[in-house]
């Protein structure tokens, strides 16, 4: 047991978290804008799966990752524009509608990959890049400054979210359209294009959730590789009280404990069961769950259709 105690161990763990909470942070502030409008996105973990074939897949073919890291934010934002037009549009029920855009995207990913790769293979993906003078500091300069690209703008992500939402003009009718669409209507706000806007920007940035997985991260693609982390960003942003600070609280939380159950894993002197320990972040996930709902309140409109008549 001690040996999870070690000062290499330790850094080691902090250092995986940092690089770990990426696809969270993507997601999951994806998913903050498009809830701050109003919108419940279920469909997060298919548009991460398809964000994350496509990209994998361009880049096993092109050898160009920012070719692919494109890819997966065209994919992103398609997935986004078919889950605004069904939940803004069609005025569908945004739950049942979110898991039919995560079943869409968990099927097509697993048949493009049977069709396309058969079987699993790996690329070269987006390599460690240390940031001059930081990543010589001791032990900090090891885990914050010496990541790859995408690991530092999911990471410069949380206080530009913050000020958009919380310092603009546009960030002010994101908020409006999700507590009183229809005064933000009375007053020239577009209920609609501001939804289409943050549904969008949610897709696109799950997109890159995906890729930052299979070409950053793991450098492989696998049938549901996710493994239900796209529920979990939905989680986090209930955990984190629909702001982008308390959301980057929460995934580093999530992305320390995978961390931990990844450390454990390979540890002779711990006997602990693997599957126990897989199991740790979802444990997690529902006691957040559990915990959030008494203490939060989300954005009045959430999941409600907006019908400006006539």
């Amino acid at each position: 047991m001690s040996e999870i105690f070690s000062a290499s161990v330790i850094i080691s763990i902090l250092t995986s978290g940092i690089r770990l909470a990426t696809p969270y942070l993507y997601a999951a502030i994806g998913e903050t804008f498009s809830q701050r409008s109003g919108v419940l996105n279920l469909g997060v973990e298919g548009q991460m799966l398809l964000g994350a074939f496509v990209s994998f897949y361009v880049v096993f073919k092109t050898e160009n990752l920012w070719l692919g890291l494109l890819s997966a934010i065209i994919v992103g934002a398609l997935m986004g524009l078919a889950m605004a037009f069904v939940t803004v549009n069609l005025q569908a029920e945004q739950g049942i509608s979110g898991i039919g855009f995560y079943l869409f995207g968990l099927g097509m990913s697993d048949l493009l990959f049977k069709m396309l790769l058969g079987t699993v293979e790996t690329v070269k993906g987006f390599s460690v890049v240390p940031i001059p003078i930081l990543s010589k500091i001791p032990v900090i300069g090891e885990i914050f400054f010496n990541q790859n690209v995408l690991v530092y703008v999911a990471f410069l992500l949380v206080p530009i979210a913050w000020f958009v939402l919380n310092k603009t003009t546009l960030g002010l009718n994101i908020r409006s359209v999700g507590e009183n669409p229809e005064a933000a209507d009375s007053v020239g706000v577009s209920v609609v294009k501001i939804r289409y806007f943050t549904i969008i920007l949610g897709g696109i940035l799950s997109g890159v959730a995906g890729a930052s997985m299979s070409i950053a991260l793991l450098n492989v693609f696998q049938q549901n590789m996710t493994s239900g982390l796209g529920f979990i960003a939905v989680a986090l942003v209930y955990f984190g009280a629909w702001r982008a600070w308390g959301v980057l609280a929460g995934a580093l939380l999530f992305s320390m404990v995978q961390a931990i159950q990844l450390r454990i894993q390979i540890i002779d002197s711990i006997s602990l069961s693997p599957d126990i320990a897989v199991m740790m972040p979802y444990i997690l996930t529902i006691i957040v769950l559990v915990a959030s709902v008494s203490r939060v309140r989300a954005p009045s409109a959430l999941t409600k259709p907006f019908d400006r008549g006539e």
